[in-house]
């Protein structure tokens, strides 16, 4: 009687990796975004206010528009790195950077990056995490106005009067819309047709189209 020895060319089958797992090429990448996002951040701080006084001069409220400009970040981020936790990743890290560097408004930079990268995050986890069109990410950039919206009118804008609040709150879902929404989305397209994303889902999608 013989006995056959186990082959060792037989491998064990491995299980393949969640696409929810985080890499740590999601992690550089996450943070690279986040810190330049927050550079932006820094230039609008100081920009903002005169160019967005002549918003608020026509209609009280309407310069929460520009608001989108503080609100990408974490869009961003999720459109390049679609895993879970990326928005809300993106949108603190340049929170950060922005209260590190200096702005007005101090720690509660931190609250408000939090909460505006929730915003997006919700969207993006109502999906499942399986949307990443143009119709995902514009409406990732109203929840994440919208909770600016929310955030803003507690802390800066305590018992403003009803149709400021409301015409702030629309302003600021449109600005996310267009601004942390669309132009993220564009900027992810181009940024991928370089080959940059090559190794992100969003990369390999331009490939397939090109």
């Amino acid at each position: 009687m013989t006995t056959t020895a186990p082959s060792s060319s037989t491998s064990t089958p491995t299980k393949p990796g969640s696409r929810f797992q985080w890499r740590v090429i999601d992690i550089v990448v996450a943070s690279v975004i986040g810190v330049a996002s927050g550079l932006i951040f820094v230039v609008w701080n100081v920009a903002s206010t005169p160019a967005l006084a002549p918003f608020a001069a026509l209609l009280p409220g309407l310069q929460a528009v520009g608001g989108g400009f503080w609100l990408f970040a974490g869009v961003l981020t999720a459109l390049v790195i679609r895993k879970p936790g990326a928005a809300i990743y993106g949108e603190m890290v340049a929170a950060s950077v922005s209260a590190l560097i200096g702005n007005q408004w101090g720690v509660l930079t931190l609250v408000s990056g939090f909460t505006q990268g929730i915003g997006a995050e919700i969207v993006f986890a109502a999906f499942l995490y399986a949307n990443w069109r143009v119709s995902g990410a514009i409406l990732a950039g109203a929840g994440a106005g919208l909770a600016m919206a929310i955030t803003d009118l507690l802390l800066w804008y305590p018992g403003s009067a009803l149709p400021f609040i409301i015409i702030y709150t629309i302003a600021a879902i449109v600005g996310g819309m267009l601004i942390a929404g669309l132009l993220s989305w564009l900027a992810t397209r181009g940024i991928a047709a370089t080959g940059a994303l090559n190794r992100f889902g969003a990369g390999r999608e331009i490939a397939k189209r090109v």
